[in-house]
């Protein structure tokens, strides 16, 4: 067991291997010392540095986030298995794509919903607490999916979804277990284990569909995500972050409902947090429609086949893996975050002109590439900033924010994704790209955003 010895007026922490303990003993506090306050505060955040790169701690803070990784990935070969089986189902239930439209856009509304109430529950209840909901929560979403015979029993099981979120559940893990400086690389290696789940799980969905049936693949789903909660509920620590970390915040969000509209805004309305969450949503949110309408502009535009759509899906999972596990790590080491973000914004625009001007498979095979790199730079960058920008007793909830912008594109998308295919045709979405970024470029350019430049390393 490794305990930390922390000023008087803290609770130490406890950490023993699979499970992190919070001793709580008597302490003398001193609520009129105010005047000490920030002295205090920063000689605790010293400590708790100076005992975070201890060689024991590390060793046991590493332990934790690779498991995470191996736990996220399990979780999301599972859900990109049911993305596969999805539409295969809807049909046979005599689903059209207006209903199945319906369908997706439930998930979505859900899953925008779900986020910063998961993000606040986290900061609450900690993330043991948390991500062992999510993995329940996806038992019960496809067990709902494994005996869904008719289309209500369909989208009822879309109803658990709204506490699915296990990617933003391991982001919080890593949050709590780096520092600053390493936080950036550590959600960066996430995409790998993105990577793994969109490769492993959309083939093996398909294969063992073919096989064994449209519904096997949720069964072996229902199975592993039980297994991931077992493994959650032995090995991950229950609090990751130390509780007497910023204990005035900490107080009054424990005191405040999980369901506080009025908290999840003052976390917007703090200094530098609006302005780079409206540059994480915007930035990406023409890639974000294309990327919603891409199997009928698969099948309408670029001519393709179904099993030809999946293999173009796999290269963009390659591509993921590849920009987020290896490249993005090496450049926050060597430029600050508010270079990274310009340069994210550069390349969205670049990317917008050549959508415009794409007429083959070929062409958007090449666009692939920056495409995916100014998206998982622009979205680990900003999620870094927004996690520093907040107190340590809130990072839950602004992940838990920062995953609503995924599904708040994907309940737009079909709906205005939609009306721009059919008015303007794919081009709408490369011009629309380009004039967004140029101008978020130039109001980055005229305004320090972030407020603090740093390098992330």
């Amino acid at each position: 067991m490794f305990s930390t010895k922390l000023p008087q007026n803290h609770q130490p922490v406890t950490f023993q291997p699979g499970q992190c303990v919070i001793s709580h003993s008597p302490d003398n506090m001193n609520e009129g010392a105010s005047s000490g306050g920030e002295k205090q505060e920063l000689k605790f955040k010293r400590v708790i540095l100076q005992d975070q790169n201890k060689p024991e701690n590390m060793i046991q803070r590493q332990q934790v986030i690779r498991l995470t990784y191996l736990i996220t990935a399990m979780d999301l070969t599972c859900l990109f298995m049911q993305i596969g089986i999805i539409p295969y189902l809807a049909k046979s239930l005599g689903l059209d794509s207006v209903e199945f439209g319906y369908l997706q856009t439930t998930f979505g509304v859900l899953q925008l919903l779900g986020g910063p109430i998961f993000g606040r529950f986290a900061d609450q209840f900690g993330t043991r607490a948390a991500l062992t909901l999510s993995y329940l929560s996806g038992s019960a979403f496809f067990l709902l999916l494994s005996i869904s015979t008719s289309v209500p029993l369909l989208f009822l099981s879309r109803i658990p979804s709204v506490f699915m979120h296990g990617l933003p559940g391991a982001q919080m893990v890593i949050t709590d277990l780096t520092t600053p400086a390493e936080r950036a690389d550590a959600l960066g290696k996430l995409g790998l284990c993105f990577g793994v789940g969109v490769i492993i799980g959309s083939s093996l969905g398909g294969t063992l569909s073919t096989k064994f049936g449209t519904y096997f693949p949720s069964y072996l789903a229902v199975v592993a995500s039980l297994i991931s909660a077992m493994i959650v509920m032995t090995c991950i620590p229950a609090h990751t972050k130390p509780k007497s970390e910023g204990q005035a915040t900490q107080q009054r969000t424990s005191q405040s409902s999980v369901f506080s509209l009025k908290e999840i805004l003052r976390l917007l309305k703090l200094p530098g947090v609006k302005e780079v969450f409206l540059i994480k949503v915007f930035s990406g949110l023409p890639t974000g429609l294309f990327l919603v309408m891409f199997s009928i502009i698969s099948m309408n535009f670029f001519g393709l086949e179904a099993a030809q759509t999946g293999y173009l899906m796999s290269y963009f999972g390659v591509l993921q893996m590849v920009v987020q596990g290896l490249v993005i790590g090496r450049l926050t080491s060597r430029f600050t975050e508010r270079t990274l973000i310009m340069l994210s914004v550069l390349v969205f625009s670049g990317v917008g002109l050549a959508m415009a001007l794409m007429t083959n498979v070929f062409h958007y095979c090449i666009i692939a590439l920056p495409m995916v790199f100014a998206l998982c730079t622009m979205g680990i960058i900003t999620d870094s900033i927004l996690t520093k920008s907040v107190p340590p007793s809130d990072t839950g909830a602004m992940l838990g924010i920062c995953a609503s912008v995924p599904p708040l594109t994907r309940t737009v998308g079909p709906t205005l994704g939609g009306i721009l295919y059919k008015m303007f045709g794919v081009s709408a979405f490369g011009y629309l790209q380009l004039v967004v970024n140029i101008a978020l470029f130039l109001y980055i350019f005229k305004n320090k955003v972030p407020q603090n430049e740093e390098k992330v390393q």
